[in-house]
């Protein structure tokens, strides 16, 4: 039986109608967004599946929708599938969401815990202050090395680790851009800003994860049932004071993602299944590890795809 992992969406996987037709014909689905929209005092699943979009992508907003939304995806697959998952992993944002289908985390917890998140983020770094941008053909080596040259100009520093030859870097915007220009110089094959409303991933979000230490504190969260590969170390982690520290860390330290990919592929995971909105992270997965199998849910087509093939594979 081939292994399987789940893998769970960030920022900027959402988009206005996302989880609305998964809530209209599932009811586990549906509790999901009931439990969301209970926790946070507010009707985020309308959010969700109607906008407006402006309102959607307050960070505030956009972290509780894109874990809500990953969740009712996940309800309806363990629903569904009963073969076992060997780990999950997700991507800044996602590793909520991850730690939910680990079991460390319930949706309540989960929804309250990333809006908080998102509010002390923006907090930091007013609006304009910050900026990032993807950094497209070059080594990882060399993206450090130009963050290293631009930061005569201010915070700038690698954010993600995405895949191979695709680097995030982070900053304060003045820093970013001569960054930009100096990657352009050493041969980038495309520099791509963000539609970001905060620099996340770097050293100027470490007041904000000091902030979250203390909402962790005294967040219900337990031992993961499942191993989860954690952002910050691409390494497994169970426990749950390690947890905690592992999502401070993530907070303003680089998301380890290829790194992540590459070691389920060595524990033999051949199969990964985005859970949530997006494609984003399958794209990931073909670009590091060629041979996988890449599959997600994000709506009732790509779930009756998804179900067919691992009725035919596992």
């Amino acid at each position: 039986m081939s292994k399987m992992a789940l893998l769970f969406p960030g920022q900027g996987a959402q988009y206005v109608g996302m989880g609305k037709e998964l809530a209209a014909q599932y009811p586990e689905a549906r509790a999901v967004f009931a439990e969301a929209d209970e926790a946070l005092g507010m009707p985020l699943s309308k959010l969700c599946f109607e906008g407006p979009e402006e309102e959607l992508l307050l960070t505030t907003n956009t972290q509780p929708a894109v874990v809500a939304t990953s969740l009712a995806c996940l309800a309806i697959f363990q629903k569904r599938v009963r073969e076992p998952v060997a780990a999950v992993a997700g991507l800044s944002l996602g590793e909520y969401s991850a730690l939910v289908a680990a079991g460390s985390l319930s949706c309540g917890t989960a929804v309250s815990l990333v809006r908080k998140r998102g509010e002390y983020m923006q907090e930091v770094v007013p609006p304009g202050e910050g900026a990032m941008a993807a950094i497209i053909g070059l080594p990882r080596d060399e993206v450090i090395r130009v963050c290293n040259e631009a930061e005569e100009y201010g915070v700038v520093a690698p954010a993600n680790f995405n895949c191979p030859g695709q680097v995030v870097i982070s900053g304060e915007r003045e820093a970013v851009e001569k960054a930009k220009e100096i990657a352009k110089n050493a041969g980038a094959k495309r520099v791509i800003n963000l539609a970001v409303s905060a620099p996340f991933h770097s050293p100027l979000l470490k007041p904000a994860g000091e902030k979250m230490a203390r909402e962790l504190a005294k967040a219900p969260l337990g031992d993961t049932r499942l191993p989860l590969v954690a952002n910050v170390s691409a390494d497994y982690l169970t426990r749950k004071e390690e947890i905690k520290w592992a999502l401070v860390k993530q907070v303003s330290e680089p998301v380890l993602w290829e790194e992540t990919l590459y070691k389920l592929a060595r524990d033999g995971v051949e199969i990964f299944i985005e859970i949530g909105p997006g494609r984003v992270l399958s794209g990931f997965v073909r670009k590091t590890i060629p041979f996988a199998t890449t599959l997600n849910i994000d709506d009732p087509t790509s779930l009756a795809k998804t179900l067919d093939h691992l009725e035919e594979v596992v």
